[in-house]
């Protein structure tokens, strides 16, 4: 064999090896990056649970899911839309504003109806310049390739969710078991802030106070108390407002009630929490204060609202006739307990409603638990 056969037999080993060495280092950097992305992934995971723990309201939480998607994934436009039994309502957006009509109503393009109808993402995109996207009206700068996904809660379609991308083919190559994943996510705490929306609306103004339910306690009201570490709950009860209805009538006993309530709400600062519990039962969010704090004002209210008497109310043109002194005078029990922010508001008001429930029925004192 002749010495240059020798050496180009010796450069091909050296290349093909050459080659294996490359393949071996590309499959490599690929891994790495596979499991970069699916780290990063978790992280986004890790970011929306964190988001629905927050103690922030529902609008404000699928804002934030939405900007994390658009950050994180590098999306140019993302939008929520959820069906809420009457009409179609973006949830979540960073589209601009004049588009939103057709935005929310892009269950009536025939090519999503098939998506929603067979629930299955779908993905359109251009191919020449001078197309446009089939649900696009007059915006043929703005979008020009998309991905969408129709959200169902246990099988019940509730909306959708769509990515856009002002470039052709934008996707083409993307995760598509990434997005499912993240739909998923978004299903899911579509799911769960839902219960939290009706916690925050649920609540009832009664109409003869003008206070709040105790709902209001569990929703807008829990948001204001965990500004703070720690607060007071205060929960009252008029021990005899049964015996003033029956002797002196309903009306009698439903002024002394109002007189109550409008005395203690001129009593206390706006960032404290005043509702009507259940019946002759009343409760008061202290936030920010601890029960040293609230002992003393708690003592100076309830001899104040102790002092209140109501005459009989006249019923029609008669006036039942009572003894002079015979006045509707409120006779209280209170009870007073520390929260703690982020902990179960409503595992201490039914401490102190069990209390006030349970103890003897002519208790009236302060107590702490």
């Amino acid at each position: 064999m002749s010495p240059f056969l020798i050496v180009i037999l010796v450069l091909v080993f050296i290349i093909i090896g050459l080659i294996i060495y490359n393949l071996s280092i590309y499959k490599k950097i690929k891994t790495f990056s596979n499991i970069n992305d699916k780290i990063s992934n978790l992280n986004v995971l890790q970011e929306f649970l964190d988001t629905i723990g927050k103690d922030s309201s529902v609008d404000n939480k699928l804002e934030i899911i939405n900007n994390i998607l658009i950050e994180k994934f590098a999306i140019k436009y993302s939008t929520i839309v959820v069906f809420d039994g009457a009409e179609y309502v973006i949830k979540a957006s960073n589209v601009n504003e004049k588009h939103w009509e057709t935005m929310k109503n892009l269950h009536t393009d025939e090519m999503f109806k098939d998506s929603i109808t067979t629930a299955t993402p779908k993905y359109i995109t251009i191919n020449r310049p001078d197309e446009k996207l089939s649900y696009q009206k007059m915006e043929m700068g703005r979008a020009k390739s998309a991905m969408f996904f129709p959200l169902y809660i246990d099988n019940v379609y509730i909306g959708y969710w769509i990515i856009e991308s002002s470039e052709p083919h934008a996707f083409d190559n993307i995760d598509t078991s990434v997005l499912g994943i993240v739909k998923e996510n978004i299903v899911a705490v579509l799911k769960t802030v839902s219960y939290q929306n009706t916690i925050e609306n649920i609540y009832r103004i009664d109409k003869n106070t003008g206070l709040n339910s105790a709902e209001y306690l569990y929703g807008k009201g829990k948001r204001i108390a965990d500004k703070y570490e720690q607060s007071t709950i205060c929960m009252f009860k008029i021990i005899n407002i049964e015996q003033i209805n029956e002797k002196l009538g309903r009306d009698t006993g439903t002024q002394l009630i109002i007189d109550i309530c409008n005395v203690i709400k001129r009593s206390i600062s706006s960032e404290y929490i005043f509702v009507r519990y259940m019946g002759p039962k009343f409760a008061i969010v202290f936030s920010g204060v601890d029960i040293e704090g609230v002992e003393s004002f708690t003592k100076s209210m309830k001899d104040e609202i102790e002092s209140i008497k109501i005459e009989p109310k006249k019923i029609g043109t008669i006036t039942k006739k009572k003894k002079k002194e015979e006045f509707a005078i409120a006779k209280t029990n209170f009870v007073l307990a520390t929260y703690y922010k982020g902990t179960g508001l409503e595992e201490v008001t039914k401490k102190l409603e069990e209390y006030l429930d349970d103890c003897d029925k002519d208790e009236s004192n302060i107590n702490f638990i």
